[in-house]
């Protein structure tokens, strides 16, 4: 990593109070070197949960583990406080792991705003994984918020079975002084379209005294929303099940405790803390009973040094002499910014990242001068068919490797 200290941000976000910074270019020190097409493909880091879903009889129990890989999709943002790039119109991405079981595939799809859209299939055919990814980012004063607009659908094919989600809201704090933090909040409405069944998961906002930070906890329950099972933890460590009326004694007790602390604290103010809260316990209380269903995979010894990273982020850039002639050349491994940002040349990474913006919108003004319309190559706009919501679909063929036509984006 750079230093980021020698940099206000404060003297460019002040301009832009209130507006949606999509709209604004960002010094590439803010960034980290990677496309936002990588970074959702942090998604599939965990993937080894939807295998064993689909290796699960039991409804409830498949649920367990798709909430459990809805929560580690979003694990990798803890203390992510670079921004990735935003990827250029037509960009794409590809990813291959024969070790984890999967591929993906994601796209460019939209500019203004910026949508990026993903595909992802398990290689022994049990799984579907797909969206598209809207990041709306608002700018606060102290903090940015990033909701991702979106719906993920999960198809488990052995069982017929589809689940759709949205993810929560990211919060990065203390832009402008301080030590950046990060927190997720918001419900996650996880959704069994075959059977009715729906997991809905709080993702809590850390709260005054930093008590609830990065706690999630919620319910699974049928169609006629009986509860059949608890799920708690945290979406930066791990999650538990348990059985839904030993978790709601366990609430009360806590929040008995709870009150009996406060009552003896002065009440403070219920503005946004400024500096990280401690957790009152690194650790989450396992309660007796529970199962683990998710744990965390290290960062690591050098993650700090390289933008907090986990180690399967660290390969997302990796390009080799036989990747580099089988991947099409819209492929964010070959954009020249993001590759100098990544090799330490920060002034050619500036240089780069402003070309390949003026050479995008030269080329947008090219097109809407010959009444010409962008055409997406791997995707395209309809329904999602169980949510029947606005959402792009794989238009197949990407695998073939038979490229031809592609856009010169870089």
């Amino acid at each position: 990593m750079f230093s980021r200290n020698d940099f206000s941000i404060w003297s460019i976000l002040r301009k832009c109070i209130g507006m949606e910074l999509s709209k604004i270019t960002m010094p590439v020190i803010f960034n980290e070197p990677l496309s936002f097409l990588q970074r959702l493909t942090e998604y599939m880091e965990h993937t080894y949960l939807i295998h064993k879903a689909s290796s699960l009889s039991s409804t409830t129990e498949r649920m367990q583990c798709v909430a459990a890989f809805a929560v580690s999709a979003v694990a990798s943002q803890w203390e992510r406080t670079g921004k990735p790039f935003n990827p250029l119109l037509g960009e794409t991405y590809e990813l291959i792991r024969d070790d984890l079981g999967f591929r993906l595939l994601s796209e460019q799809v939209s500019h203004h705003p910026p949508i990026s859209a993903f595909y992802a299939e398990g290689l022994n055919n049990d799984f579907v994984f797909h969206g598209s990814i809207y990041p709306k980012l608002k700018f606060w004063g102290k903090s940015v918020e990033a909701e991702p607009k979106g719906t993920m659908t999960l198809e488990l094919l052995e069982h017929n079975e589809a689940y759709t989600w949205t993810n929560p809201t990211c919060c990065v704090h203390n832009i402008i002084v301080g030590k950046l933090w990060i927190e997720q909040y918001g419900n996650v409405e996880i959704t069994n379209h075959k059977t009715g069944e729906k997991c809905i998961l709080s993702f809590k906002p850390c709260g005054l005294f930093g008590k609830e930070l990065h706690k999630v906890e919620g319910y699974i329950q049928d169609k006629s929303k009986k509860k059949l099972c608890a799920l708690y933890g945290k979406w930066t460590e791990c999650l538990y099940s348990v059985d839904p009326a030993t978790f709601d004694a366990y609430k009360k007790i806590d929040k008995k405790n709870t009150e009996e602390k406060k009552s003896g604290k002065q009440v403070g103010n219920t503005e946004e803390p400024d500096e990280m809260p401690m957790p009152d316990s690194e650790s989450v209380y396992v309660i007796p009973g529970s199962i683990l269903l998710w744990k965390i995979t290290p960062r690591p010894p050098n993650s700090a040094q390289m933008y907090n990273f986990t180690s399967f982020a660290m390969a997302l850039n990796e390009l080799d002499k036989e990747m580099e002639s089988v991947i099409p050349k819209t492929d964010c491994r070959l954009r020249p910014d993001i590759r100098a940002m990544e090799n330490g040349e920060i002034d050619l990474a500036s240089e780069e990242k402003k070309r390949l913006e003026e050479k995008q919108r030269t080329a947008r003004k090219n097109r809407s001068k010959s009444e010409e319309d962008w055409k997406t190559r791997w995707f395209h706009q309809g329904p999602n068919p169980y949510t029947g919501t606005q959402d792009w679909l794989y238009s197949g063929n990407y695998w073939d490797r038979n490229y031809f036509n592609l856009p010169d984006i870089y």
